[in-house]
């Protein structure tokens, strides 16, 4: 991670009897969200596809780097501070706050939902991860996606070979991402979090990059630190309890998805 994206590639993939004003919205959300980030969109590919419910859009981006200036997720050390940009579950309260909004705006309010799905719009971790792969002493940087906070630290351990110890308490959640969590059961630390950046960085550098975060309006939160011993994976829970974290199996939103909503 820390290469700034220049040129985008994407690929349409449209159910059939797809209308030319929901290709032409398509679109103009691509163009919107590449400007955001200072991207040019210079080709991909359209396409009708049978038996396809929902658009999908498939994209690829690249840029150039210096070699030493690329991050991976591999390159925690023991005793870092892991660092946790904005909070935990923000795709994922978008995602059933959209696709749920009914029975959410029943229980909550409409005002509520539109709040939730509006977390959508914070789900670009780009200007936080040039800003981090500029300082000195990160190790380290993962998005964590499907498998929520948890996958996330999860799998930089394991690409690292180190183990972590993270603390709940320190996990910061939106009220939203609380409540929705909350309302259908499920764990907001396995939630799908695209939007949050996980950071391993030495410790005595850690004030510096939570300082420039800050400075950039981005909020920033140390969550806990890898250990050497890769054998102790483990959550400390609000109530104390010491909870062991394995590999990410299925992320929450399906638990949720595959429900029957009940309005």
């Amino acid at each position: 991670m820390g290469v700034k994206p220049s040129w985008f590639l994407g690929c349409l993939m449209l159910p059939e009897k797809t209308r030319q004003k929901t290709i032409e919205e398509i679109c103009r959300q691509m163009d919107a969200a590449a400007f955001k980030i200072g991207v040019s969109i210079v080709g991909g590919h359209c396409e009708i596809t049978p038996n396809l419910t929902h658009p999908l859009v498939i994209g690829f981006c690249a840029g150039l780097v210096e070699k030493k200036r690329f991050i991976t997720s591999s390159g925690a050390k023991a005793g870092d501070k892991i660092v946790l940009t904005k909070t935990a579950g923000i795709e994922g309260t978008a995602i059933l706050a959209s696709d749920r909004r009914k029975i959410l705006i029943k229980k909550f309010g409409k005002k509520f939902v539109d709040k939730a799905e509006r977390h959508i719009e914070k789900i670009s971790v780009v200007k936080e991860a040039l800003l981090s792969s500029n300082l000195e002493g990160v190790h380290a940087m993962h998005d964590p996606t499907e498998g929520g906070i948890l996958g996330g630290v999860w799998e930089i351990a394991e690409a690292s070979k180190k183990g972590f110890r993270i603390y709940e308490e320190k996990i910061p959640l939106t009220p939203e991402t609380e409540k929705i969590c909350q309302f259908f059961k499920v764990d907001p630390l396995r939630l799908i979090s695209s939007g949050t950046l996980l950071i391993s960085v030495k410790p005595s550098k850690v004030k510096q990059l939570i300082d420039e975060l800050t400075q950039h309006r981005i909020q920033a939160s140390i969550i806990g630190e890898f250990l050497e011993d890769k054998k102790t994976r483990v959550l400390i829970e609000k109530n104390r309890r010491i909870r062991s974290i394995g590999q990410p199996v299925q992320d929450e939103l399906w638990i949720v998805l595959k429900r029957k909503p009940k309005l």
